[in-house]
């Protein structure tokens, strides 16, 4: 029976040198990298590094394929989804009641703004610094760091009777990224085929988040009381990181000890490397899609941070009215994502579905400006959220694909600070936009930054790699 295993002569030390690395890695691994030695033996491993080095990576390959590993993996996403549903509904239940606690502590609009400010500000600079501590550290733990961020935030808040208390409880928020570490989770579990329709399904939790959260946290308050539902988010997010610390694996990323070394070698270990962040944007191709991802959405992001005033002033409507419009952009926004991507992305390429992006986007802009009430608004705000959503899952794919995988955690944290940089900048910049030109001069923005953009990825070969996503 062992006759056709070692049909070949292998040396003593060839052999322990091959089965030290598959021990390595299934211990480097959550997901078994089970080491195949009978296999390696029978497809002929001699005293040549390079060759036990190619079946080697065969055998981890046919591993991760193992129908037992996909369903652990499967599990993990599906778990993944739900505690990001948690999440987002315990930060719109908040988002609803802030407003009203904010101004029973007396706080007028102008103190409202720099509140908003904080937050946005603190997002912004704790994105790419989670990215690379999930990069350093692993997804569990970054989650874990999340979810007790989100417990500190809420537990603050809940018991914020001051002013001061209240900017205090935003203090937390800088390392509450419970949606881009589902991304990063979810970036590691999935092929390149299969990364844009998971992504997108994210979209799914947010809408979930949206609805339930608004709908949930305004019911509780005026039945329990303002700071009820922050009670109830502090439990539900002591939940999730207890989910996390006890269901997801510590490491979502399979690689080698050798490209383990090469990298700690290599690359800062510091998770505020400044020089480590930025370095990312200098990979090939990667501060151009970068930047497509920022501006091509700014002006769309200014149009709904300045909504609230807009449909106030513009459209004429009740404080309820605006928040039927925001539940249905929610809505459509959990539909598109959740179920036009996928079939999207496994009909055309990647640099097609970005052009047909900014194309898109030029339409809305050019409606907006004809724009003149509130019907007219709910027939853009169709395109405007399938642009919107396909611009965001498409790009973040691109760029996760074009890091080596080591560094998709600071890659998706700097994705994620782009929503921040437009809450920091979209008052003032909004404000302005809107008090000298009216609702027209978001259409007019929107028109001329996409038909530059589309011009220029039309000239030139964004991204450098053109591939179908599935």
């Amino acid at each position: 029976m062992l006759a056709p295993i070692f049909h070949k002569t292998v040396s003593l030390s060839s052999c322990c040198s091959l089965f030290g690395k598959i021990w390595c890695c299934s211990e480097l691994s959550d997901y078994g990298y089970i080491s195949a030695w009978a296999v390696c033996m029978n497809e002929g491993a001699s005293s040549g590094g390079e060759k036990q080095k190619l079946i080697f990576k065969r055998v981890i390959l046919q591993d991760q394929n193992k129908p037992e590993n996909m369903i652990q993996k499967q599990q993990v996403i599906r778990l993944t989804y739900l505690i990001t549903a948690m999440d987002l509904t315990c930060l719109f239940m908040q988002i609803g009641i802030i407003p009203y606690l904010a101004k029973s502590l007396g706080l007028d609009s102008v103190g409202f703004g720099y509140l908003q400010t904080t937050f946005g500000v603190l997002q912004l600079l704790g994105g790419p610094i989670f990215g690379r501590f999930a990069d350093q550290y692993g997804t569990r733990a970054a989650l874990t760091l999340s979810y007790l961020s989100g417990s500190a935030f809420f537990l603050l808040l809940s018991i914020s009777t001051s002013v001061p208390l209240l900017f205090l409880s935003r203090i937390p928020s800088v390392f509450m990224h419970g949606l881009p570490g589902a991304q990063m989770v979810i970036t590691d579990l999935t092929t390149h085929a299969e990364r844009a329709d998971a992504l997108g399904k994210l979209g799914l939790c947010f809408g979930i988040g949206v609805i339930i959260g608004s709908s949930l946290g305004g019911t509780l308050s005026t039945k329990f009381g303002t700071y009820f539902p922050s009670y109830l988010a502090v439990v539900a997010s002591l939940i999730s990181a207890v989910i996390v610390m006890t269901c997801i694996p510590a490491h979502t990323k399979p690689k080698l000890k050798e490209q383990a070394t090469q990298q700690r070698t290599s690359h800062s270990s510091s998770v505020f490397s400044l020089k480590e962040i930025l370095r990312l944007l200098k990979l090939p191709g990667v501060k151009e899609v970068f930047l497509i991802k920022v501006l091509s959405g700014l002006p769309t992001g200014l149009f709904l941070i300045m909504f609230s005033i807009i449909s106030m002033n513009f459209f004429g409507l009740e404080a309820a009215q605006t928040g039927y419009l925001m539940s249905y952009f929610g809505v459509l926004q959990m539909v598109v994502q959740g179920l036009v991507i996928g079939r999207l992305t496994s009909r055309f390429t990647e640099r097609n579905l970005i052009m047909l992006s900014v194309l898109v986007f030029s339409g809305v802009g050019f409606a907006m400006v004809l724009m003149t009430n509130v019907f007219h608004y709910c027939v853009i705000a169709l395109p405007m959220v399938l642009a919107l959503c396909t611009m965001g899952i498409i790009t973040d794919s691109i760029l996760t694909k074009s890091v080596p995988p080591s560094d998709t955690g600071a890659m998706l944290g700097l994705c994620a600070s782009v929503p921040p940089l437009t809450r920091t900048v979209g008052p003032t910049l909004g404000g302005i936009l809107y008090r000298m030109f009216g609702v027209s001069a978001f259409g007019y923005l929107q028109l001329t930054v996409n038909i530059a953009l589309f011009l220029y990825i039309f000239n030139n070969k964004v991204p450098q790699k053109e591939e179908r996503v599935q």
